[in-house]
């Protein structure tokens, strides 16, 4: 019995994670509410308020379920990082999907409930790692130039879909990217 209780326990966890997340990244934090959350998991709002507390902190579990920015920072020179987020980017502007932690960040944004935890996320999970990844002078003005490019074509994703680049060679956009991300993570030779 105790089994089963934990068994769904867990499941209903999940489920509520599961439709937190999809509804957040659809509708933005402020449109988001415990009813519609217990109504899209199937699940009591009481246990909603049980397993995570407030939305806020629902929202806060959301994003730390989400994961760091994806192998991209991993590659071995430095010199080879533009182009791997230029190939990041182009293939998430090409997407049909596109990047749900980058809806959700988007659409929540002007939450001032929120704010310093999106803040926190986008610099634990983009801004810092790549920060941390790039040598010489001014390297978090660097990285936060890139990051706002990654994050901006995410917004360009979400109001247009794949068809913002989908006309367009592959290698052709990559290589534009290539050469901004260049721009923005080259170390000023002062």
């Amino acid at each position: 019995m105790d089994e089963v209780r934990v068994r769904d326990k867990e499941g209903t966890r999940k489920r509520i994670l599961d439709a937190a997340r999809r509804l957040f990244a659809e509708l933005g934090y402020e449109h988001v509410t415990m009813r519609l959350i217990a109504a899209e998991a199937g699940a009591n709002i009481a246990l909603i308020n049980r397993y995570f507390g407030a939305k806020r902190e629902l929202f806060a579990e959301v994003l730390a379920q989400q994961g760091r920015f994806p192998g991209v920072l991993d590659v071995r020179d430095e010199a080879d990082l533009p182009r791997a987020l230029a190939e990041y980017v182009a293939d998430r502007l090409a997407s049909d999907t596109g990047s749900p932690v980058v809806a959700t960040l988007s659409r929540s944004s002007s939450s001032p409930e929120i704010h310093e935890l999106i803040r926190d996320r986008v610099d634990s999970a983009i801004l810092g790692p790549l920060q941390d990844r790039i040598t010489g002078p001014d390297a978090r003005l660097r990285a936060g130039l890139a990051t706002a490019l990654i994050m901006g074509t995410g917004t360009l994703r979400q109001l247009f879909g794949a068809d913002a680049v989908r006309d367009y060679d592959r290698e052709a956009v990559v290589d534009r990217l290539t050469a901004v991300f260049t721009a923005c993570l080259t170390a000023p030779t002062r």
